[in-house]
């Protein structure tokens, strides 16, 4: 922001144009990761570390935590990813 700034003080033109074509690209990894999300084995393990969380938060003095839930999680999403990015890579 500072050097955005100095470039405007300093009079230089500012590129409009390759502000509006960095705003309109999307990673793909991103949109493949949030399809993944909604894949019937990532709803199931997701809501099984949504239950972990809720039991972890409602205790106030736990060991527990919810690491291997979230791995389980991670696992399945990347696992779905995996077999779906390259596809709609260029």
């Amino acid at each position: 922001m500072v050097f955005e700034e100095k470039m405007i003080l300093n009079g230089e033109p500012e590129d409009e144009e390759a502000e509006e074509e960095e705003e309109d690209m999307v990673d793909p990894l991103d949109v493949v990761r949030e399809k993944c999300v909604q894949a019937e084995h990532c709803v199931h393990t997701r809501a099984i570390l949504e239950d972990c969380e809720a039991r972890v938060g409602s205790k106030s003095e736990t060991a527990e935590d919810c690491t291997e839930e979230l791995f389980d999680f991670l696992h399945a999403r990347d696992h779905c990813v995996a077999h779906k990015v390259f596809h709609s890579v260029k």
